[in-house]
């Protein structure tokens, strides 16, 4: 049994398409990248998974239970936990005052000492920045927070929308390296990005979205030698 499952899933804003026959499967333990240009339904699938929209048509399942009908919170406590796209953290709020909303769930806030120190050995910057108001950090430091967040709801599945968006080279390369050392500490991860070099380099296994379709599926090292990946998204 995989552990997330999309089968048939269309979404829609009003009478405008966005996903169409969505079928993805991720197995536990793995990173899965899902790969794509701007407007291609990379966040749509997310939120939709999240709960935060709701599917037209098909069925989520997470480890075998569907769960494409269930409240935002209900998937959360079942360990599917989301950082969006933009870090969304709570700028007024202190570094742990953020971590700490992210360990909410009755089973997340028994272990919220030990998370947190799992999320400041993680993020040592965030430990020396703990009292300091969220929307004084760096974008990197930022995306450290987000990340953490989520860590502290002690997600299943992972799911990152765009984490190196906006953000230097040399943090983006942080940033990845991190989420691989997530991965291989036993979280498996749902992975959305447009940088698809890193992406895919970093996953066993790589989805091509456009237009609201899955045109492609491969290993991560497949797609990143498909001609039309390279040609359309890696610029050879």
């Amino acid at each position: 049994m995989s552990l997330l499952e999309l089968a048939g899933v269309d979404v829609a804003y009003g009478d405008l398409p966005a996903l169409s026959s969505v079928d993805l499967v991720v197995e536990a333990g793995e990173t899965l990248s899902v790969v794509g240009a701007n407007g291609a339904g990379k966040t749509t699938m997310l939120r939709t998974i999240s709960g935060l929209l709701r599917a037209r048509r098909g069925e989520i399942r997470f480890e075998g239970e569907r769960i494409d009908r269930w409240p935002c919170h209900r998937v959360v406590e079942r360990g599917v936990v989301h950082v969006p796209e933009g870090r969304k953290v709570f700028p007024s709020l202190a570094v742990r005052e953020n971590l700490e909303l992210g360990s909410y769930t009755r089973a997340a806030k028994a272990r919220r000492a030990d998370s947190l120190e799992r999320v400041f050995a993680m993020f040592p910057r965030l430990r020396e920045r703990m009292g300091q108001a969220a929307g004084t950090l760096s974008g990197g430091e930022q995306q450290m927070l987000a990340i953490g967040r989520a860590l502290m709801a002690l997600p299943k599945l992972l799911m990152l929308d765009e984490p190196s968006l906006g953000l230097a080279p040399l943090i983006v390369k942080e940033i990845f390296n991190t989420i691989s050392a997530i991965n291989q500490a036993g979280t498996t991860v749902l992975l959305v990005e447009q940088n698809t070099r890193q992406a895919l380099a970093r996953s066993r296994r790589g989805y091509v979205l456009e237009n609201g379709r899955v045109v492609l599926v491969g290993t991560g090292a497949e797609l990143l030698g498909n001609d039309y990946v390279r040609r359309a998204y890696l610029g050879l």
